[in-house]
């Protein structure tokens, strides 16, 4: 692990530090601390153009993009002052950490003069088009079909649990565009519009009682074929590219999240007494000293970055947080007993029950668990696969 924090690094820290604290108890202080994805939309929107604004939404970008050409070291160090202000999940996330570096990467000179300046101004908020009803883990299975006719391709099909889908201005999507094909071949990587007649978004309710997540359905919906990121059929590809980025530097800002809600619980079991407890005490250190490890191993895999190349610390990383998320879930309720089974209202769960609600999904979003392991065993590994029906 290579990765350091020189001296001079002290007063980028101290500038990120007086700027986020600055907007969040000032312009922004309604949505500092707000730990869901949905809720003011508007003051979500106008919280990514003020990062934007100031080039700190994507300051490992090039200058010529939005950017700041900054080190692995100063985005690791915006990421823990960004959490440590405990400013809001990125509503711009998917456009900023996935689809943003894949067009740096592998996007046209015209894609990039396109999309890159509204993503790095928050003028556009993007959703993710892989999951769908029959293919949710399974990616080289998606059905959703697409034609190429006159310059555009005609998109048919629905996708699932699309983060942002409700307010997203546009959408990355893989689909089918070779009939007949299946697996990873035959697929295509489409940047789609989604303000048009063709595509419909449907509100997921989750049992937090919010609605981050929607079912988008595409009837004829169009997309350029000039918005296709790669050649025709390399979907898979360019989809697997997108991926690494996902373990990229936002894992940091994921854990000083993850940071502040074991802050929370510990500060829940000194108030009701529970921290006296032996094996309340033997918990909350287990939680800690997994939190460590997966620093360590997110800086390792950030050391080792290279290109949105998978390495090996990285085919382990979601697995791991995953299910130590959820192992915290379950302690913040034992910390809580039977305060955390009530209500702050109507619509909403306090923040520690909203935690081990949401926790459940961690094993199986992104990748289940058994996804994972399978991953990580054919392409970590290189083991071979096991042939079907043995």
């Amino acid at each position: 692990m290579q990765l350091a924090f020189a001296p001079e690094l002290h007063a980028f820290r101290a500038e990120a530090a007086a700027w986020l604290n600055a907007q969040l108890s000032g312009p922004f202080a309604s949505i500092r601390g707000q730990t869901n994805q949905v809720d003011n939309v508007a003051e979500r929107r106008a919280w990514e153009q003020a990062l934007g604004a100031a080039r700190w939404s994507v300051i490992g970008w090039p200058e010529q993009w939005g950017g700041r050409g900054a080190s692995i070291a100063e985005q690791v160090i915006f990421a823990e002052e960004y959490a440590r202000a405990k400013g809001p999940p990125r509503v711009g996330h998917l456009g900023v950490e996935l689809i943003g570096p894949t067009l740096l990467a592998l996007g046209s000179d015209e894609q990039k003069a396109r999309f890159l300046p509204a993503i790095a101004s928050g003028e556009a908020i993007w959703c993710q088009g892989y999951s769908e009803p029959g293919a949710g883990s399974d990616l080289a299975n998606v059905k959703t079909r697409a034609r190429l006719e006159n310059g555009r391709y005609h998109i048919d099909g629905q996708k699932v649990w699309t983060s942002m889908g409700m307010i997203a201005d546009w959408c990355f999507i893989v689909a089918r565009t070779t009939p007949g094909s299946a697996g990873p071949k035959g697929l295509s990587f489409l940047l789609v519009e989604m303000d048009q007649p063709g595509v419909k978004p449907r509100p997921i309710r989750q049992m937090t009682g919010e609605a981050e997540f929607a079912e988008v359905f595409f009837d004829d919906a169009v997309a350029s074929a000039d918005d296709r990121i790669g050649a025709e059929g390399d979907g898979w590809a360019v989809s697997m590219a997108l991926l690494g980025y996902e373990r990229g530097v936002s894992t940091l800002a994921q854990q000083m999240h993850f940071r502040n809600e074991l802050d929370d619980i510990i500060a829940a079991a000194r108030a009701n007494g529970k921290a006296h407890d032996p094996l309340t005490r033997q918990k909350l250190a287990r939680a800690h000293a997994g939190l460590k490890i997966m620093r360590y191993n997110a800086l390792r895999m950030l050391s080792e970055e290279d290109g949105g190349t998978l390495s090996g610390a990285a085919y382990t990383y979601k697995l791991y947080w995953s299910r130590w998320h959820r192992d915290l879930g379950e302690l913040a309720m034992d910390v809580l007993g039977q305060e955390g089974e009530i209500g702050a209202d109507e619509e909403r769960m306090p923040s520690l029950p909203t935690l081990y609600l949401m926790s459940r999904a961690d094993t199986i979003y992104a990748g289940t668990d058994q996804i994972q392991r399978n991953i990580i065993a054919e392409r970590a590994l290189g083991l071979p696969r096991e042939p079907r029906g043995a």
